[in-house]
């Protein structure tokens, strides 16, 4: 018995490819629609998930999207295979018009099974978040960490979905009527094997599916671009709504001016290291290296909590739960600047959401006439906080929450 195909049937490898790919895709579509929707369960207003809940959600996730990168190599497997082989013809080449859209329908499916499980990966790659794919690494070469990139694949992802969707309804509608209403050899052919074609057969691949194909997904591609208004995935078992906006910072008076610097917090989320950042904060320090004593200056920083990017958990961690970005939209630190045995450490008051507690955070200085480099970082508790305090498993949501700082400043003039 020969594996390859041949222009009356199907072989054996292109048929176990076929029913593989569609058992994949047919686990792939619920689980993601469930993980969705209890995502969204655990967002709702009012909602109060327990731990488990969360940890449903993740196991969801990662099986969706694990099976999704099988779904993609099956997939490329498939269409290599499919291109190195005879195309059986069809069975009722006489009916132009049906066999056409059969065919757009055939090649719109072989884009789907590739540019869905890729695009979610993609996604996955540029954004941070939890619910990893198994087995493999996180990332994709030449894949940046980008809210940009994240957003387009997002939207590629979500388009091509329902293209996938809705194409797969169509194949399965065209394979029912031909064994209910033509009660021909189609559905045979690929379950069994059957040559259901005329012996002196011919088959070719017909130019017009293909590039109608191929504007499906030009399609999908600009919609993605174009829709600016798409939201990355739900990822995370809550994404509430907007980020709230907040008006930039007020420069502070100082006598160092931060030219250019980074606030970053880290969480292991879930097993995942979730890493984010603040874009707008500003600095009020006074510094002397030569003072009398082991005090040589003082900082206060203003953090806009609003400005925070933490991947796909943005939206969670703005919500009342956690930050509560509307009702404390502005976080402060206080120190001393206190000479260490190495470095320096400033030491003193974090208040978040209206809780003051005492943080030391350790740093080091290089100064080269009026410009000092700094960095630092240290950890604090997120309960201490009220932060998260629904979630009392640390397997779901680690209580220590890294800072850390990285600037550049030049001494201002007199």
């Amino acid at each position: 018995m020969t594996l390859h195909n041949t222009v009356q049937s199907y072989g054996p490898v292109a048929r176990g490819l076929h029913w593989l790919t569609a058992a994949l895709i047919l686990a792939m579509i619920p689980l993601g629609f469930i993980a969705e929707n209890l995502a969204h369960a655990i967002n709702a207003p009012g909602a109060t998930p327990a731990p488990e809940d969360f940890t449903q959600v993740k196991l969801l996730f990662s099986i969706h999207k694990t099976l999704g990168v099988v779904t993609f190599f099956v997939a490329l497997l498939r269409i290599l295979w499919a291109f190195s082989q005879p195309r059986p013809a069809p069975l009722h080449p006489e009916r132009r018009l049906e066999t056409l859209l059969g065919e757009l329908v055939h090649f719109a499916l072989y884009g789907a099974i590739v540019i869905v499980p890729l695009s979610g990966w993609v996604h996955h790659a540029a954004t941070t978040g939890f619910a990893p794919i198994w087995g493999i690494g996180q990332s994709l070469p030449f894949v940046p960490k980008s809210e940009s990139v994240a957003l387009f694949f997002s939207g590629v992802h979500e388009i091509s979905a329902k293209v996938l969707i809705g194409a797969l309804l169509l194949h399965i509608a065209g394979a029912v009527k031909h064994q209910i209403i033509d009660r021909d050899l189609t559905l045979a052919r690929m379950t069994k094997g059957v040559a259901s074609a005329l012996p002196d057969a011919k088959s070719h691949v017909p130019a017009l599916p293909v590039l109608g194909a191929v504007a499906i997904w030009g399609a999908v591609a600009l919609g993605a671009w174009g829709a600016s208004g798409i939201q990355p995935r739900q990822d995370s078992p809550a994404q509430a709504s907007q980020t709230p906006a907040a008006a930039p910072l007020q420069t502070a008076a100082s006598d160092w001016h931060v030219r250019q610097g980074s606030l970053n917090i880290s969480v292991q989320q879930m097993g995942s290291t979730v890493t984010g950042a603040f874009s707008d904060w500003t600095a009020a320090i006074t510094f002397d290296p030569k003072a009398d004593g082991p005090i040589k200056g003082q900082v206060s920083v203003a953090v806009a909590i609003a400005s925070l990017r933490l991947g796909t958990v943005t939206q969670q961690a703005m919500g009342p739960d956690y930050f509560d970005a509307q009702g404390f939209p502005t976080a402060r630190f206080e120190a001393d600047i206190v000479a260490a045995d190495q470095g320096y450490v400033a030491d003193g008051t974090l208040t978040i959401k209206g809780h003051s507690v005492p943080l030391s955070l350790p740093f080091d200085l290089t100064l080269e006439a009026d410009t000092a480099t700094a960095q630092g970082s240290t950890q604090t508790d997120r309960r201490d906080f009220q932060i998260g305090t629904g979630m009392t498993d640390e397997g779901s949501l680690a209580f220590g929450v890294g800072i850390s700082f990285d600037l550049t400043a030049t001494r201002t003039a007199p």
